[in-house]
């Protein structure tokens, strides 16, 4: 795989890790659904990534009334209740003695269906919520030399025809756009709205800064990402102007300095668009312009707190 923000280095103990799987936990050899289940099936379903930190799962609560509002989104309930699920998860934590540097993706589909067909009335079983905890952390170089996105013309839609509002498993418009940002040579994807401004990237938001304001877009064209709100509070609490807002590539091309953020890597700076370099910090050890530099040491402090006591 290319360099890019979801890039680790393996760790051995990962062969060893037990999957929870409708509170049953099972080896990584045997965590197994069902061929029916409507996530494998459909896409019929939603999920999360979860960051490990301090022994504390960083913004849970925020991570959960997403996935919650997803499935009533999507007309299912995922049939435990938020406190109970949270329980699961630390109990699945404390099953595997992880603490630290663990990335965690929970998932829930409707359920296991009695046929291959669309119609979520042939579900005949609660749905099915897996929680895989990895050990997985960023690579240090990636946060502070960064990464180079490239801009797709697989677009973010109108929410008529798939919400990018939803973080459901049905994910195909991402997966092309990642699929042509690879062959381009790039760590990712920078994608547009319908209206040719940006939107976000296929697996991260994206941020620039023009004269000391920190932009991100409007956030119609893209799930309510947890970062990127943990970021725009940083700005809030700081001082810092921040904005969101419509903006082109033009203003993408000038800018002083981009990022994207997401729950795996935190901010990470991005070097180079389409070619054209971001800045003027290019060919050095640390390619983190003085914003992100800064949000990033604030970032930190924000995830020590949320999860200081463990």
């Amino acid at each position: 795989m290319s360099h890019s923000t979801h890039t680790y280095h393996d760790d051995e103990r990962n062969q060893s890790i037990l999957i929870n799987i409708n509170g049953e936990l099972f080896p990584r050899e045997q965590a197994t659904v069902s061929v029916f289940d409507s996530a494998f099936m459909l896409g019929d379903g939603v999920w999360e990534g979860l960051r490990v930190h301090n022994g504390k799962v960083a913004f849970l609560q925020t991570h959960l009334d997403r996935l919650y509002a997803g499935a009533k989104a999507l007309d299912f309930t995922p049939g435990i209740t938020q406190q109970a699920l949270s329980e699961r998860i630390y109990h699945t934590l404390a099953e595997n003695q992880m603490r630290d540097g663990v990335h965690l993706r929970l998932m829930v589909s409707r359920g296991t269906k009695s046929t291959p067909y669309q119609d979520p009335r042939v579900t005949i079983t609660p749905p099915t919520i897996v929680i895989i905890p990895e050990y997985k952390q960023a690579l240090p170089e990636t946060v502070t030399r960064g990464i180079d996105l490239f801009t797709v013309h697989v677009r973010r839609g109108f929410p008529d025809v798939q919400d990018p509002k939803l973080n459901s498993h049905s994910k195909i418009n991402c997966i092309v756009a990642c699929i042509q940002a690879t062959k381009a040579g790039a760590a990712e994807a920078l994608m547009l709205d319908p209206h040719g401004f940006v939107a976000t990237c296929n697996s991260t938001h994206f941020f620039i800064v023009r004269d000391g304001q920190v932009i991100t877009s409007t956030g119609q064209y893209c799930i309510d990402g947890v970062t990127r709100g943990a970021v725009l509070e940083i700005c809030r609490q700081n001082d810092i102007p921040a904005a969101q807002t419509n903006f082109s590539l033009s203003d993408v091309y000038s800018a002083d300095e981009a990022f994207v953020t997401g729950t795996f890597a935190g901010l990470v700076p991005v070097t180079c668009i389409d070619g054209r370099d971001i800045g003027e910090l290019q060919g050095n050890k640390d390619n983190r312009g003085p914003m992100v530099t800064r949000l990033q040491s604030l970032y930190a402090e924000m995830l020590d707190r949320e999860c200081g006591d463990g």
